[in-house]
């Protein structure tokens, strides 16, 4: 069916605004030695104590639920129980880290809990060093106060900021585990995947299999002795997205979960995004993963119960995935793919099926944090809209707008969230204790505003009041544009007077610009010029701008980007951005999409239409049975899918495209897909009779 998008009533604005404990001691002197190293670094996975904040999106709520989580806790100290043996029910062993509070006598507590469970892929030896660095009382403080007095905004390493404001968030403590919230009167389990970590099996990335153990995970925790039966989930990244899976795959099997930049699609999100395979974050992740998988449990290696089906289900497939992306990268006709590439390439197999979760079955109160240039962007901002089973009071989404490892960096400022594990810690409290804090009141959207960071809150997104407005691709120059480009052309309200073809050619520039650090991952953010300006990447792009708003414009929602266009080959690859450029030349992007030509059908049953009829959330199917190659030469109009985006254009901002041929090393063309276009020539073409152009969703009319 589709869905219209149409306008409706007005928004709010929201301005901006030590325990002793048991520890093995290995454990401590490897966290020891990590932390002396991050201070000589000069930075670290640390969280810091949240400042008060004024805003509403913080408030007086806010405030409480920070001293209930970073005050003093009802335990003193906690037990970590290493490697604890869970059998799946084809007799594969998962091994888990069970975290339990005990008393000052450092006796285990003699009660029955609600247990967070976590299930990582990165092995709980990571979660558990990573978890002893955060708990040290005077060397925390001491590294906080060493990376905040390094302020470097305003310089080229301005991204060094973000970085470090995301390691004091409480990210931390939702990707390894809250020592504060086990002192609190919780239990945590601590979980590697089937293939990773110290767990038996192979690897199976999200498969049908691996989705089957979070749910038998989730029910051995729930009868055993030390649980009272009610269960949370927590964890960032592939621990987000096992949490919605399971959530979706056994309504009511979990109690609350609290996913950090979750994903839904995964096919969409990261995989073939567009029709292109997402190269630049699946190579390193996937190489960090099976290297990371491959380290032997040592203690277990010295006392003499090493597992040695472990070794041997390693031997099987120590390479997981590479083949998979090897052969998508390098077969020459979509017939020649095999195994899981071609499962992966075709609509309705198991494994695909198994990368996509229907959010519309959740009935687990929900609260995600998501962000505008993370990996899954295009899954976080459906979520409240999908999770159709969820009152407003059980589902709640927080946009910032970081990257996948910088999101939330203010998080616990003034004007900004409380911290993650603030948050989570009020989440858990509400659902697994039934304690009334009022965090079920908390706005269910709180949206940062790009490219200026404040919020604003209201009941779902894309916010209420916003109308797509059409601006078309003319050829006549902007005068915007005082650095190098492909081209400069205009955006106006008005079709073009002239007929006029722009050529863009592949490049690499997008190597520094946002959708590059977006497929870092956020990484090479670091630098200001690649994160936060995308001029150095437009050297290859033809632009299109328009003329300076007099007025502060919102946009909130997907953008929808029709393109006239031909390609010199049978097949083509176009990246498109959507900036905001401030009056001192800045480009700032505020959504991305790309998209294969030779797989531009579009399923309109699934995809989202403006109140004026315009396609502006295209759903693809991605799929080798409408794989649909052209010929060179063939003019023919194509609709590109664009991240969602909430964003404000101040007086004196334009807003402009820009659009390119080729946007690696974050995504690269299908093997096929790349023999067919050689990387040739690729033209706009600007007809009046068949504008392309952009239709924005503002809250106030674009000249």
């Amino acid at each position: 069916m589709r869905t219209r998008l149409g306008r409706s009533s007005a928004t709010t604005q929201v301005p901006p605004g030590s325990p002793r404990r048991r520890r093995a001691p290995l454990l401590r002197t490897l966290a020891l030695l990590v932390t002396a190293l991050l201070v000589a670094a000069g930075t670290a996975l640390i969280p810091q104590t949240a400042a008060t904040a004024d805003a509403a999106v913080f408030g007086a709520l806010g405030a409480k639920w920070t001293r209930t989580a970073e005050g003093p806790q009802k335990y003193p100290n906690l037990q970590v129980t290493p490697d604890v043996p869970i059998r799946m029910s084809d007799g594969t062993v998962l091994r888990g880290n069970l975290i339990r509070p005990t008393d000052a006598r450092g006796r285990v507590v003699d009660k029955k809990l609600p247990t967070v469970v976590n299930m990582t892929p990165y092995t709980k030896m990571v979660s558990a060093l990573a978890a002893e660095v955060l708990s040290f009382p005077v060397l925390v403080p001491q590294l906080i106060a060493l990376l905040n007095a390094i302020n470097l905004q305003g310089t080229v390493l301005s991204g060094y900021n973000d970085l470090v404001g995301s390691l004091k968030s409480g990210f931390g403590e939702n990707f390894s585990y809250d020592t504060k919230l086990v002192r609190s009167g919780y239990n945590m389990l601590v979980v590697d995947v089937r293939g990773t970590g110290f767990s038996q099996g192979t690897w199976q990335v999200f498969g049908p299999r691996e989705r089957k153990d979070t749910l038998e995970v989730v029910n051995w925790a729930k009868r055993q002795r030390w649980s009272d039966g009610k269960i949370g989930m927590a964890g960032a990244s592939y621990s987000a997205i096992n949490q919605l899976q399971v959530a979706s795959d056994s309504p009511g099997a979990v109690d609350a979960i609290f996913p950090v930049v979750p994903g839904a699609d995964l096919l969409r999100d990261v995989v073939a995004p567009g029709g292109g395979v997402g190269f630049g974050f699946l190579s390193a992740w996937l190489a960090m993963v099976n290297t990371t998988k491959m380290i032997p449990n040592v203690a277990s290696m010295l006392n003499g119960t090493f597992d040695w089906k472990w070794l041997g289900d390693r031997a099987k497939d120590p390479l997981t995935f590479i083949d998979v992306m090897l052969q998508a990268l390098t077969v020459q006709h979509p017939d020649q793919a095999s195994g899981k590439t071609r499962d992966l390439l075709t609509e309705g197999t198991a494994y695909r099926t198994s990368l996509n979760t229907d959010l519309g079955k959740i009935t687990t109160p929900t609260f995600a944090i998501g962000g505008w240039n993370d990996l899954f962007t295009n899954s976080e901002a459906r979520l409240l809209t999908d999770l159709t089973q969820l009152p407003d009071s059980k589902k709640k989404l927080i946009m910032d707008d970081g990257y996948h490892i910088t999101t939330g960096a203010q998080f616990g400022t003034p004007g900004n969230p409380p911290k993650m594990n603030v948050l989570s810690r009020a989440w858990y409290d509400r659902w697994l204790k039934g304690i009334d804090n009022g965090i079920d009141r908390y706005s269910p959207a709180t949206l940062a505003s790009m490219p200026r960071d404040n919020y604003l809150q209201g009941q779902t997104f894309p916010l209420p009041g916003y109308t797509h407005q059409r601006q078309y691709l003319s050829g006549r120059p902007s005068g915007s544009v005082h650095t190098p480009v492909a081209g400069d052309g205009s955006l106006s309200s008005v079709t073009p007077s002239a007929r006029t073809t722009r050529l863009v050619q592949p490049g690499l520039s997008n190597l520094c610009g946002k959708d590059g650090a977006q497929g870092a991952a956020g990484i090479t953010a670091l630098f200001d010029f690649c994160g936060r300006d995308n001029r150095l990447a437009e050297v290859a792009a033809q632009t299109f701008t328009t003329a300076p708003v007099k007025k502060l414009t919102r946009i909130s929602g997907w953008p929808g980007v029709h393109l006239l266009q031909r390609v010199a080959a049978t097949d083509g690859y176009w990246h498109v951005t959507v900036n905001v450029v401030s009056p001192d030349g800045r480009s700032q992007v505020i959504s991305m999409g790309q998209l294969m030509v030779s797989l531009r059908e579009v399923d309109r049953s699934r995809s989202q239409f403006a109140a004026n009829g315009d396609l502006v959330d295209p759903f693809l199917f991605l799929s080798l049975d409408h794989y649909r190659p052209v010929r060179p030469g063939q003019i023919l109009p194509v609709n590109i899918p664009m991240t969602p985006t909430q964003a404000a254009l101040h007086p004196g901002d334009r807003l402009r495209i820009d659009i390119y041929s080729l946007n690696a090393p974050k995504a690269v063309p299908l093997g096929p897909e790349m023999w067919a276009s050689k990387f040739g020539p690729q033209y706009i073409e600007i007809d009046p009779k068949n504008p392309s152009w952009v239709t924005v969703p503002v809250d106030r009319k674009l000249r």
